[in-house]
């Protein structure tokens, strides 16, 4: 049986759930192992599509992802949110990635069309579709910051899609709490800058 620290009185029930699914996994229970995969698979592919730039290959990273949780489920201790550690080794792969995309000079996200050469709805009318528009500017955010640094571009995807806390950011990264919110200033600043013709429309 995996040593997994019990869950403390703070403990999330949602928490304590994955550490139990960890603990019968941890003995080679493979259905506990898939019931994890299925409530976090979301969260996996989500941040590795958003990293990457596009879902391509967000499925087989996620794929290794969860292979290496079945493989270190037998060493498993409960020191932070199960969520974190699995984004700590999604975070590792997925950098890992960006590496070997920029040495292989793999694009990784471009929109569909340059903002400029995208058709309006309907021509008769005189202004662009709304749901045009919201596309158009999804697509320049996703652009926007798939330009970030790696680390500013995990830091702004875990903060503004997972909704994670500084201190969890903090924790997947492997900084502070300063240096995270650093990170995010930064990021945001950039961000800005390229969103700028949208921001002042």
């Amino acid at each position: 049986m995996a040593a997994v620290d019990r869950p403390t009185a703070e403990t999330s029930g949602e928490d304590a759930e994955d550490v139990r699914l960890m603990q019968l996994a941890g003995s080679g229970d493979m259905a506990a192992f898939e019931r994890l995969v299925e409530r976090h698979q979301s969260l996996v592919i989500g941040t590795i599509g958003r990293m990457l730039g596009d879902t391509t290959d967000a499925e087989d990273l996620a794929q290794q992802v969860f292979i290496r949780v079945w493989r270190s489920a037998g060493r498993y201790v409960a020191r932070a949110k199960f969520t974190t550690w699995l984004l700590t080794i999604t975070r590792n792969l997925v950098f890992n990635e960006i590496r070997r995309r920029k040495r292989h000079n793999v694009v990784s996200l471009q929109p569909e069309q340059d903002a400029e050469e995208r058709p309006v709805a309907d021509q008769q009318t005189a202004e662009p579709d709304a749901s045009l528009l919201n596309k158009e500017l999804d697509a320049a955010i996703r652009a926007a910051i798939a330009e970030l640094p790696e680390t500013q571009r995990l830091a702004v995807v875990l903060r503004r899609y997972e909704q994670l806390s500084y201190e969890e950011i903090a924790t997947v990264l492997h900084q502070t709490v300063p240096a995270v919110k650093s990170l995010l200033f930064r990021a945001r600043t950039a961000l800005r800058e390229r969103l700028a013709r949208y921001l002042d429309a």
